[in-house]
């Protein structure tokens, strides 16, 4: 039972770093302000410095230099759940309701660009939070075996270089991603539905590598095609377990004697190795006329390389807990942003989009940690334009469809049978200066 206790906790600690970072899942893909006001559809435009999260070689087309600050805030869904879980009572037979806390995040961007003038090549810099996540559950909840309490505090940065073909009105960029995540874990797991064992936390952080190429074309001033692709990263997490035993069958968890009258706390180091998915998109704009502008982009994340995970405990108080991979079977998956703006002169720009995401959680490993499904989210967005300076603001609303699954595993005190509902309200904004 102890064994099943810390592995379930520390993967639920790392399956949350690692769902931010795809389409669908929780990463946060509203890293500018003006793509965001078009459903993220600007991989093909591409053109201010947040062109570096989008697609690099954007930034080959811009002049002088650069800079865009923003931020992106996100209003935590409340999720609902209503059916059963293995502490909803009757054995887990009796239905229950549970909401998640309100919580809000804030993911900041930084980017500045620097294009020379006697050659065609562009130096850039981007500082964004791409994989944020909090996700909290009331201490008293029917979920609070599996988690009461989750976040991720990350930060990447991404240096670059673009390079700009004039005969071919063609660009290639390619990029650093490093990233840095700070992972915390709270959560109260049972022996059996109606035997606490105690309190456990979990803490881990990583800084690791991965890579970025993009490619911009623009065969005729009206039409762009942009094409840009992330590496995998691979994520050498460090962490520590603690558990608090407080009832007897926590104490016989970690090796202690079950008749121990005190409150017993046990500590391990926990390493792991994960994955995070790469991802490509393919994108075309055009101007129809002047004013218009419409772009549509295709992206596919590889969710398929997060397919188990296996923990190694250092302390040997935890030797038993060791080679006991994590079945997890995420897939890839697909999303669709359609996006427009309209001109209504040289101060004022009008955006509108809408993207749809496909989840890539199969029913047999859904949680309350991410309760995802298939999403739709609509955006609007406005450019202000006042000399040297642009302000970019949009508002994006996330409808994710109703998720039911039937993965109730009593004997591992996991799942749930029932349906998870949630929407999210999106707020972002950037101010961009050239000099």
């Amino acid at each position: 039972m102890g064994k099943k206790i810390i592995i379930a906790c520390v993967t639920a600690a790392i399956v949350g770093t690692a769902s931010l970072s795809l389409a669908a899942g929780l990463r946060v893909n509203e890293q500018g302000a003006k793509a965001m006001g078009m459903g993220n559809a600007f991989a093909a435009q591409a053109d201010d410095p947040t062109a570096l999260y989008y697609n690099p070689a954007g930034i080959a087309f811009l002049s002088g230099s650069q800079v865009s600050l923003g931020s992106v805030v996100i209003s935590i869904p409340e999720t609902e759940f209503t059916g059963t879980t293995p502490l909803s009572g009757g054995n887990g037979t009796n239905s229950t309701f549970e909401k998640a806390k309100k919580d809000l995040v804030i993911a900041p961007n930084l980017y500045a660009t620097y294009t020379m003038e006697k050659i065609p090549l562009t130096f850039g810099l981007g500082i964004n939070a791409i994989y944020p996540l909090a996700k909290s559950w009331d201490n008293s909840s029917a979920f609070r075996n599996q988690i009461t309490n989750i976040s991720v505090k990350p930060i990447n940065f991404q240096p670059t270089v673009a390079y700009r073909f004039d005969s071919l009105n063609l660009a290639v960029a390619a990029g650093l991603d490093v990233t840095h995540a700070i992972v915390s874990l709270q959560k109260a797991p049972f022996a059996t539905s109606s035997d606490p064992l105690g309190e456990m936390g979990v803490d881990g952080t990583a800084t690791d590598f991965g890579y970025n190429v993009g490619l911009k074309w623009k065969p005729i001033p009206q039409l762009s095609f942009g094409a840009t692709y992330r590496s995998e990263i691979t994520l050498h997490i460090d962490g520590n377990a603690n558990f608090l035993a407080t009832a007897p069958m926590g104490h016989a968890a970690i090796g202690e004697n079950p008749n121990t009258a005190t409150q017993t706390r046990a500590t391990s180091a926990a390493t792991t190795n994960i994955t995070l998915p790469d991802s490509l998109t393919l994108a075309v704009a055009w101007q129809p006329t002047e004013k218009w502008t419409l772009e549509f982009d295709a992206e596919r994340t590889g969710w398929s390389s997060f397919n188990n995970l296996d923990i190694h405990f250092n302390n040997p108080q935890f030797a038993a807990f060791n080679n006991q991979p994590i079945q997890l079977n995420w897939k890839d998956v697909w999303a669709f942003k359609f996006g427009g703006q309209y001109a209504v002169n040289k101060n004022l720009d009008l955006r509108a989009g809408y993207m749809y995401d496909t989840n890539p959680i199969p029913d047999s490993t859904l949680s309350p940690i991410l309760p995802d499904a298939d999403r739709h989210s609509f955006s609007l967005g406005t450019g202000i334009h006042v000399n040297n300076v642009t302000i970019d603001m949009a508002y994006m609303f996330t409808h994710f469809e109703d998720r039911t699954v039937s993965n109730q595993n009593m004997t591992e005190l996991l799942g749930e049978n029932g349906t998870f509902k949630s929407d999210v309200h999106l707020f972002g904004a950037n101010v961009s200066v050239k000099f």
